[in-house]
């Protein structure tokens, strides 16, 4: 009974907490320099939102300059621009999602049925090389590549006695291209997350199938793919969420005049507002706004997730 009071009071839960920190105390300062990395470049920095709702002056700084409350929202609300580029952001997004998620998930579940050790290895290996290219190579390959003069699939169209297309400059090929492109980059790194979820896949449902006559695609239906379904919920989720963070390095590198009216997505326009007109709080409303929608998107994705397949991410 005195054991049991003595615990309840509250320095013995100081002493327990205390105790824990230093029996752990080498898993904590593993843990360290990730939380200083988030503490210092991405929570600090939500300090600079503040000039969204104020008229910026790099002369008065953050603190001086005047307060003008919702009016950067109003105005980008207003402006004819909000529809052009919350539909190019959605577009793009979407288009994207769509054409890596699924081509993704077949690839890794395609490169785990290869039974050649040293065959797998080379593809896998190659699949993921282009992970280590930087976002300007990708795109400069990308538009030589489809150059009407001297692209491969140009030189093809020739071949076949058509004429070139020129698929940098037609707005109806930019969104195919950005995601064509951005699946060929990340697709052998997607995979390798997927194949990790796969390899703690319990072998012996496979050798019951087998003797159960079944083939290899029907235990890739009733047996892979429900292996790794709560991967690819979570992997869904965390997805999604991106589907209005549309990087401007990217569609910067690609867009030209002749495609603003489908590529100019919040990301550029941003860009612009900040860098090029030098309107620090316009271009910082319609960042938060942006993070806003990202955020509100990764929430009921997450509350559908769970409604639908009890999977989620909290």
């Amino acid at each position: 009974m005195n054991q049991t009071n003595a615990a309840s009071r509250p320095g013995a839960k100081k002493k327990g907490l205390w105790f824990r920190i230093k029996r752990d105390r080498q898993l904590l300062l593993i843990l360290l320099p990730g939380l200083l990395f988030y503490a210092i470049f991405r929570y600090g920095p939500m300090f600079g939102l503040v000039i969204a709702f104020k008229k910026y002056s790099p002369f008065l700084g953050v603190a001086k300059s005047p307060w003008v409350g919702l009016e950067n929202f109003q105005k980008f609300f207003s402006t004819n621009d909000f529809w052009l580029l919350f539909r190019n952001t959605l577009a793009i997004g979407l288009t994207s999602l769509a054409v890596s998620f699924p081509a993704t998930i077949l690839f890794a579940l395609l490169l785990n049925e290869v039974r050649h050790k040293y065959y797998k290895k080379l593809v896998q290996t190659v699949s993921y090389l282009p992970t280590f290219l930087s976002v300007v190579i990708v795109c400069s390959m990308t538009i030589d590549i489809l150059s009407p003069n001297s692209g491969i699939i140009n030189q093809f169209l020739k071949a076949l006695g058509q004429e070139p297309i020129y698929f940098m400059q037609e707005p109806q090929y930019f969104r195919i291209i950005y995601a064509l492109s951005g699946l060929w980059s990340g697709m052998g790194s997607g995979a390798i997350i997927y194949l990790a979820a796969l390899s703690g896949t319990d072998q012996s449902l496979y050798e019951a199938a087998r003797i159960d006559g079944c083939g290899r695609v029907r235990m890739i239906w009733s047996i892979t793919i429900p292996s790794i379904l709560p991967t690819i919920i979570t992997m869904l989720i965390l997805n999604s969420s991106s589907i209005f963070r549309v990087g401007q390095d990217k569609i910067l590198l690609l867009y030209n005049p002749m495609t603003y009216e489908v590529a100019d997505v919040f990301s550029t326009f941003v860009y612009r507002k900040a860098f090029v007109e030098n309107n620090l709080s316009f271009s910082a409303a319609v960042g938060m706004f942006e993070s806003v929608v990202c955020c509100l998107v990764l929430f009921t994705t997450n509350r559908i997730s769970e409604k639908v397949t009890g999977e989620s991410l909290w």
